[in-house]
């Protein structure tokens, strides 16, 4: 691979200065953008040597391989120059380090990531924008205000109403559009205790505990089943919400899932939304995974509905390929967002005339997360980055009916969007050797640095999973991932039989 060559800017011209006297010679300043440069050019050069040589997702390190060279440095005992300290953190880490990019990932909800996001990664580290005070990102604060709008009307969300905030991830976003719903229902002069959540079984974990974390204690997240589908079963909710009525209990929320993490599914959120009318409970949408259809030229229609909710949270660093982390809470209605705000005399006094996107925000200190998006949307358009999405959603779907058809391999519903449940399925197999033989068929494609799979529970049954997240990755690359763990599993079995 051919290393490109650059050209740093030149350092400025030398200032005595007292800093320099102090040995401030790391601090980014133009005094020393030279040396910036040069550090930037050094770790970029190691980036590209690195990804050269990947020949697959991950090498297969163990934990305690990885944790022993890291356990040893002496941190108070510094290299003092960048390019040992490149060659440190290249040797700890970046040689062994799980690479999203390649096709056979497929394991989690972690994407490869598109090139003008991590221009903008560039920028937004060295500048170190926060994003609290109109006074520390100024031009920022209107990028984020300008995005979310953006994304709130592709959501149908009424112009002039709609708000929201960038956050660090679909966990906090979920937190904090449950925490909206609460004080809804609170300045409704509901008690604490008497407020309940209603979501799928098959949702995030971040809504049970996000309502711990509110104060309302495990009780208060109700799982509703799912149908055949894996999609929450509406008649079952609309059952639970009338007894939870009848028990003397407020539903505060009701949550559905535009794809949940093992199944892909997408909740029927039309339905959904009829069923929360009677109640005034607040209906909110976590598409953290499935967000990415609204930017989709053909499968944009597997939201309808969503236009009805009163919050979305969408992950871009999932569905629309930027690096992490860049999330994002969206709401119908601006006024809703005071149940997260506070105001402080140092910060952002309650008078202040300036735009501060603390004031709506859980967090203090934010990083410059939209500009990634911004960049994204500015070089490639909604559509391009949509297709990308549009593109492992047909894999998934070719991936999973030819599964379908192998004797040895069982499979659960399709997904709506991009992942695959499937397991090696030995004929005569009682459940608990077999559900060994899936958990030593994932280890094993780790240890051999071949490919990454997930694993997953169904009813209490062992499961792997496939997570497609890369557009160019094909369906014969995935197949031959499947197998591999095919022949794994002959093999373990003949071995478990033998012993046996």
């Amino acid at each position: 691979m051919t290393t490109p060559s650059f050209d740093p800017p030149p350092p400025s011209v030398p200032r005595p200065r007292a800093a320099e006297s102090a040995g401030y010679a790391q601090l980014f300043h133009p005094d020393n953008a030279g040396r910036y440069a040069s550090a930037v050019t050094d770790a970029l050069r190691l980036l590209l040597d690195q990804l050269a040589t990947v020949e697959g997702p991950v090498t297969g390190l163990s934990p305690a391989a990885a944790a022993a060279p890291v356990t040893g440095v002496d941190l108070d005992a510094p290299l003092g120059d960048v390019t040992a300290a490149l060659t440190e953190v290249r040797d700890l880490w970046l040689a062994d380090a799980v690479w999203f990019h390649d096709t056979t990932y497929a394991a989690h909800l972690n994407c490869p990531v598109v090139i003008p996001a991590l221009a903008a990664e560039l920028l937004m580290a060295a500048v170190n924008t926060s994003m609290d005070t109109f006074d520390q990102s100024v031009g920022g604060t209107f990028i984020e205000r300008h995005l979310i709008d953006w994304t709130a009307a592709r959501a149908g969300y009424p112009e002039g109403m709609r708000d929201g905030v960038f956050t660090s991830g679909g966990s906090q976003s979920n937190l904090q559009a449950l925490l909206l719903a609460r004080g809804e229902a609170q300045l409704r002069g509901v008690p604490l205790e008497r407020l309940r959540f209603f979501t799928s079984a098959d949702s995030h974990f971040s809504i049970a505990k996000s309502a711990r974390l509110l104060g309302l204690g495990d009780a208060a997240a109700i799982a509703v089943p799912t149908d055949a589908a894996r999609r929450m079963d509406v008649d079952a909710l609309e059952r639970m919400l009338a007894d939870c009525v009848a028990d003397g209990l407020v539903p505060a929320a009701v949550v559905a899932t535009a794809g949940t993490t093992d199944f892909g599914a997408i909740d029927p959120l039309d339905e959904i939304a009829d069923a929360c009318r009677p109640y005034d409970a607040w209906f909110h949408v976590d598409a953290a995974y499935g967000g990415g259809l609204l930017a989709s030229p053909r499968y944009r229609h597997l939201l309808a509905g969503i236009e009805r909710s009163d919050s979305v949270t969408i992950d871009f660093h999932k569905s629309w390929f930027q690096p992490v982390s860049s999330s994002a809470l969206i709401v119908r209605d601006l006024a809703t967002m005071q149940h997260a705000s506070w105001y402080a005399d140092y910060l952002n006094p309650q008078e202040s005339e300036n735009p501060n996107q603390v004031d709506k925000s859980l967090q203090t200190t934010r990083r410059f997360d939209a500009v990634k998006l911004w960049m994204t949307l500015r070089v490639m358009g909604p559509d391009g980055l949509g297709a990308y999405f549009d593109a492992v959603i047909d894999l998934a779907r070719e991936v999973h009916d030819r599964l379908a058809l192998m004797d040895d391999i069982e499979t659960v519903a399709p997904s709506q969007l991009s992942t695959v449940v499937f397991r090696y399925a030995a004929p005569g197999l009682d459940e608990e050797p077999l559900g060994e033989v899936n958990r030593r068929i994932r280890a094993a494609l780790w240890s051999s640095g071949r490919a990454v799979v997930a694993a997953t529970r169904v009813e209490g049954r062992q499961f792997l999973k496939l997570t497609l997240l890369n557009p160019k990755a094909t369906a014969e690359e995935l197949l031959d991932v499947v197998d591999t763990a095919r022949a794994l599993g002959r093999e373990l079995t003949s071995v478990a039989a033998e012993v046996a």
